[in-house]
């Protein structure tokens, strides 16, 4: 693979929070896909998430390492009864250069240990409402990366849902990291922008979204966090 001349720049959206477009390079993007087409193959592959209140999620979704069950994490896909799916190394690798790139800290990627991969899959009408991420123990970033379609991203703040929130179009190859004081901010996918994404990459139609969180749960028991008034 070809080195660029010029790296992309990252652009720092709120403390912690960066923004970097065109950070995975188009052969790069087409390994990715080729990848989530592999991961979302049953069993354990890509389902929709039912929410305790019944609803099912506009989203389809494949977990590698541990399996999110709202509002908690599992080894096993109890629907099928079989393991999560092995999380990669090579996909660590690429969340620790992601963190170092997107915060200029290349000790802050070192340290980055994911072991959960979240691939949802969008189509034309799925959305995500705000939401915070906080079923994880541990502080580290969430590395987001986009593929296909792009997505209108909301980036909020911690207090809550509303205002100011800050609306960027991730396109696909871009990536987003958010930790520190943004670590638990709200964000959300307000809308997709159908055939804006690239067919050569192995998608005709749709936005794959890929994020890595480090958990720091038990590995045998992990912890089950309260519903909260926030996750309705």
């Amino acid at each position: 693979m070809a080195e660029r001349l010029f790296p992309p720049s990252p652009l720092e959206v709120a403390p912690g929070a960066w923004y970097v477009p065109g950070w995975l390079q188009p052969e790069q993007q087409a390994s990715l896909v080729a990848a989530c087409r592999e991961w979302s193959r049953p069993p354990a592959g890509m389902t929709q998430t039912r929410l305790p209140g019944g609803g099912l999620m506009s989203v389809r979704t494949v977990c590698l390492g541990w399996q999110w069950v709202p509002y908690s994490y599992r080894r096993t896909v109890d629907d099928v009864g079989t393991p999560a799916r092995p999380f990669p190394e090579w996909l660590g690798d690429l969340g620790r250069k992601a963190v170092a790139d997107a915060s200029g800290d290349r000790g802050a990627g070192e340290r980055y240990r994911p072991e959960l991969a979240l691939v949802n899959y969008y189509d034309a009408a799925a959305k995500m409402g705000m939401h915070q991420d906080k079923d994880e123990a541990s502080p580290a970033p969430v590395v987001s990366l986009s593929l296909g379609d792009t997505a209108i991203f909301r980036f909020g703040n911690t207090e809550g849902r509303n205002r100011p929130w800050r609306d960027i179009e991730l396109a696909s190859g871009d990536l987003f990291v958010f930790g520190g004081e943004s670590r638990r901010a709200f964000h959300g996918v307000t809308r997709i922008l159908p055939g804006t994404g690239d067919p050569s990459i192995g998608l005709d139609e749709g936005r794959l979204n890929v994020t890595l969180r480090e958990l720091g749960l038990d590995p045998v028991e992990p912890r089950r966090r309260p519903r909260t008034r926030a996750d309705r």
